[in-house]
């Protein structure tokens, strides 16, 4: 491989902001794997926001790149899975493509076929464009993929037409420089599993590893019941993580995500503080998130035992008597579940734990990834 952009190159970032900035580039915030992408010829090879390979796990991208972009190029991206019907993003999906054995990579690759969505060109033929505008390098991605452009209709092009779900392809972001309609993004396209805004200068040069873009994520808070904590790692007096739950609509605490961020002081005073709600050996068979309730399809944090990322991971975990509740910040769900880790806002001793359920969350409105990329 040779060209001007050469791996790794670790990805530009963004910082967090509160409110969508007036007068700058915005594209929807896709919720993926980040990917620096280079081919030369049929040489290709996908870094992630680590700079580690990740090429082995998409050989489907690697053929649409083969198949849809220059011969020698370098995009920055990311590689995202769709629900089968093509209308949300399907994170947990993603994450099962991270597999050790080369046959089950081959099998996910046709069963839940990865896209790459592209949002920055670095490097065009011999050209490293990592030091002009970002306005021009965007107009020179249009050139490449104008199949993906927001004005285009419905069909228009077979690289984009189909939308995310229906097999690997690349796709170029949807973009607009209209505030308006940027912050109707924000709501609209959570429904199709995305997770805010993107803005961009115009006049930004390419910054591998600095935060010079901004991001705009949803923000929202749930009274959760804590079910449980796992111990820290490298203590084991000291809570890890607080276990959260909601109660569906038949009344079953389901596992809903995990809030971490303490202090080591503060992970020793919830060890002491939750001792006298964990339950003993007798009486945990009757906690919602036994393994009697795994076994009849309640949503647990025993799911999945062993983690993909760690082979020695312990996930398991002391389960609580669910009598706790804490109000925790989220951005937004991937299912039933939040997407990422909680932030801890207070404990809500006020709060009766049977009241904590999906109704206080505010679900989004489905929204057609197709439309998303405006093809």
């Amino acid at each position: 491989m040779d060209l001007p952009v050469m791996p790794p190159v670790a990805p530009m970032l963004a910082k967090a902001a509160p409110a969508i900035p007036p007068g700058q580039h915005y594209e929807p915030k896709w919720d993926g794997f980040r990917a620096i992408v280079f081919r030369d010829g049929d040489d290709v090879e996908i870094g992630s926001r680590t700079t580690k390979p990740i090429t082995r796990y998409f050989p489907e991208v690697v053929d649409a790149v083969r198949r849809d972009l220059p011969e020698r190029c370098v995009v920055d991206g990311e590689i995202v899975v769709a629900t089968p019907d093509a209308t949300h993003l399907d994170f947990e999906a993603l994450l099962a493509r991270i597999h050790p054995a080369a046959s089950r990579v081959r099998l996910l690759a046709e069963q839940t076929p990865a896209a790459l969505v592209v949002f920055d060109l670095l490097a065009l033929g011999d050209d490293d464009l990592t030091g002009r505008p970002f306005a021009e390098r965007r107009a020179m991605l249009e050139g490449l993929l104008p199949v993906a452009r927001a004005s285009d209709g419905p069909g228009a092009g077979s690289a984009s037409a189909a939308g995310p779900g229906s097999r690997a392809a690349v796709h170029l972001t949807r973009a607009t420089t209209d505030l308006a309609e940027a912050t109707a993004w924000f709501s609209a396209f959570e429904g199709a599993g995305l997770d805010g805004v993107v803005a961009k200068r115009l006049d930004l040069p390419y910054q591998p590893d600095k935060r010079t873009m901004t991001k705009i994520k949803h923000e929202r808070t749930a009274d959760c019941v804590v079910g449980g904590y796992r111990v820290h790692k490298a203590a084991d007096d000291a809570v890890g993580s607080l276990l959260l739950g909601l109660y569906d609509d038949d009344g079953v605490l389901a596992s809903v995500g995990v809030t971490s961020a303490f202090t080591m002081d503060r992970r020793r005073e919830l060890f002491a503080e939750l001792a006298p709600l964990v339950l003993g050996p007798d009486e945990a068979g009757d906690h919602p998130w036994s393994m009697a309730a795994q076994a009849a399809g309640t949503r647990t944090p025993r799911e999945g035992q062993s983690s993909r990322w760690n082979a020695g991971k312990d996930l398991g975990f002391v389960p609580l008597r669910p009598e706790r509740v804490v109000e925790v910040r989220y951005d937004h769900l991937e299912g039933p579940r939040f997407r990422h880790t909680t932030q801890l806002v207070r404990w809500r001793p006020d709060r009766d734990p049977a009241s904590c359920t999906y109704a206080q969350l505010e679900l989004p409105v489905s929204y057609d990834l197709g439309e998303v990329l405006g093809g």
